[in-house]
């Protein structure tokens, strides 16, 4: 597979949270670091992610937000 983003990051399904159409998928990267995917369920079942599965994270985003109050 050739993708054009460049933050691929590697791990292991380490949870799955099927809510009513998304779910939210936890992948462990190693050193504590999880990070944490919202999905539609179908490409949950597609990908055969499971709990235990190596899978990678692909992040491509031109800025991450974050806000308190």
């Amino acid at each position: 597979m050739k993708i054009s983003a460049r933050n691929v990051f590697k791990g292991k399904v380490v949870a799955i949270e099927k809510g009513a159409v998304n779910g939210i998928v936890k992948i462990d990267l190693g050193n504590d670091v999880i990070i944490t995917s919202s999905i539609t369920n179908s490409a949950i079942e597609e990908l055969g992610l499971e709990v235990g599965k190596e899978a990678n994270a692909i992040v491509k985003a031109s800025n991450v937000m974050v806000g308190v109050e």
